[in-house]
């Protein structure tokens, strides 16, 4: 082959190769940048990403592919919130011959026992309304509770007066009982009520935005003056009627004669053709 023929081909295997490494340079360096973060406020002057280790990081061309369907993922399923009532529930309607028991202040480990086990021997369910300094000590009983298929409801955590609280606090009584109920059950009050009954409009607000109905009171048996166990019966009874809420107390003193009158009252409401039951939620 003439030597001029032969330097012509020698110098167009050199250009070749040198335009195949410019190729592959110039492909790298496009996966390069694509896989580099794009950041906003300290960025370099010259638009690329920012000094520092997360400058050095680099995405995985997989992980790179599956940001931006993460980014459409359906929001997570809440349930939706009650409305804030001007005035608690009195009574309950649409239950035909049924009765709801209620008992606030406890647990308390002298009397909720015996109350637990006297529903317990009747088949009855019943709302126990925690104050969640009781309850924090004896997280077994509310336990135990749940497991007899009663109702715990929020009675604030320390028992005050509701309406001479800063909003603050009042989220604070509330909100620090539903999460201790939410810890030792799994699942937070539905419902709750107000120390004394005291309610005011920030009460209200507050127990709609943790997801709770308020429940007070039609017939209040006053066990809280020890009026003596007849005089508790003969309360309950006398207002017993389908739909009447029965106030009563498994702690905040001497509840004996509320044990006591439990003990004697509930089978009467049974023989009498009552139902005793819960609201459903």
């Amino acid at each position: 082959m003439p030597t001029g023929r032969r330097a012509v081909l020698r110098i167009a295997a050199a250009l070749g190769a040198t335009a195949t490494v410019g190729v592959f340079a110039a492909d790298r360096y496009s996966t390069t940048e694509r896989a580099a973060p794009v950041t906003g406020a300290g960025s370099g002057a010259g638009g690329g990403p920012a000094a520092g280790p997360q400058a050095r990081a680099r995405l995985k061309p997989s992980s790179y592919r599956l940001q931006p369907m993460t980014a459409y993922a359906p929001p997570a399923f809440r349930k939706a919130l009650p409305p804030v009532r001007q005035r608690p529930f009195l009574k309950m309607s649409g239950v035909g011959r049924s009765m709801v028991l209620t008992f606030d202040d406890g647990p308390d480990p002298r009397y909720t026992p015996e109350i637990l086990a006297i529903l317990r021997r009747h088949g009855c369910r019943a709302m126990f309304f925690v104050c969640g300094e009781m309850a924090v000590e004896n997280k077994d009983l509310v336990r135990q509770m749940a497991a007899d298929g009663h109702v715990v409801g929020n009675h604030s955590w320390s028992h005050p007066l509701i309406p001479k609280l800063r909003p603050s606090r009042i989220r604070e009584e509330l909100g620090s009982t539903s999460d201790l109920v939410e810890g030792i059950l799994g699942s937070a009050p539905l419902w709750y009520r107000a120390p004394f009954g005291a309610w005011n409009r920030h009460s209200f607000e507050i127990g709609a935005e943790l997801g709770m109905e308020p429940l007070a009171w039609t017939v209040d048996t006053l066990d809280w003056q020890e009026p003596g166990t007849a005089s508790i019966v003969r309360r309950v009874l006398d207002g017993a009627a389908p739909g009447v809420v029965v106030l009563s107390h498994d702690a905040g003193g001497d509840r004996s004669q509320s044990v006591a009158a439990l003990a004697r009252y509930l089978p009467e409401l049974i023989d009498a053709g009552y139902s005793i039951t819960v609201p459903r939620r």
